[in-house]
């Protein structure tokens, strides 16, 4: 039923295009770990909807940064709305496995999307000044925090999805950082959260 409830507002493109995606992710996870075997039969609502979620809660971008992206959870799939919602708005992607780097590219050049592969590590690249910031089954928050610390712009937000714990995460984060932060519980996992998070300052 949520699979349902995240999927009603999506256009037809963009379902077509989440689609690619879906199967692009079976072929390349047999020969790749790029998720969980696990996971697989579940793909719409563990990795798709999951990662949607956050699209509605950034007006605008003109540079989105998705940091361990992995198998593109979430940028890919916000490279993919960003097309319709934000076409201006390019999904730079942060993942240090060569291989893992290889599907985001595919992904990317198949369906045309406006976002690049970095193939490094997030402590060694230079600031990207990104107006947003996400990450997805990373870190803990007080290392994401770190990363935002370095890599948002002024103004930017941080998106992180996280997980039952989110709550004591956020309490251990705050002996180290200073931070705005508003908490939305996600349609896909009544205990997980989507922290948005601005104003980061180490104390």
């Amino acid at each position: 039923m949520r699979a349902v409830t995240a999927a009603e507002n999506v256009s037809r493109e963009t379902l077509s295009r989440l689609g690619v995606l879906h199967d692009l992710l079976v072929k390349w996870n047999a020969k790749i770990n790029l998720i969980s075997k696990s996971s697989i039969p579940d793909i719409w609502n563990r990795h798709i909807w999951d990662s949607a979620q956050i699209v509605p809660l950034i007006d605008q971008a003109d540079l989105w940064v998705d940091i361990g992206s992995g198998g593109g959870f979430p940028g890919l799939v916000v490279a993919i709305y960003a097309l319709e919602k934000n076409p201006e708005c390019h999904v730079a992607m942060i993942e240090s496995d060569q291989r893992k780097a290889v599907f985001l590219r595919t992904v990317i050049r198949e369906l045309n999307l406006n976002a690049s592969v970095k193939v490094q590590r997030i402590e060694a690249l230079a600031p990207m000044q990104a107006d947003v910031l996400s990450a997805r089954a990373l870190a803990d928050l007080d290392r994401l925090l770190g990363f935002a610390d370095r890599h948002l712009a002024r103004n930017g937000s941080a998106l992180f999805l996280k997980g039952e714990r989110w709550e004591k995460e956020v309490q251990s984060a705050r002996e180290s950082w200073s931070f705005e932060l508003t908490a939305h519980r996600s349609i896909t996992s009544p205990e997980a959260a989507i922290l948005q998070i601005k104003e980061i300052q180490r104390v």
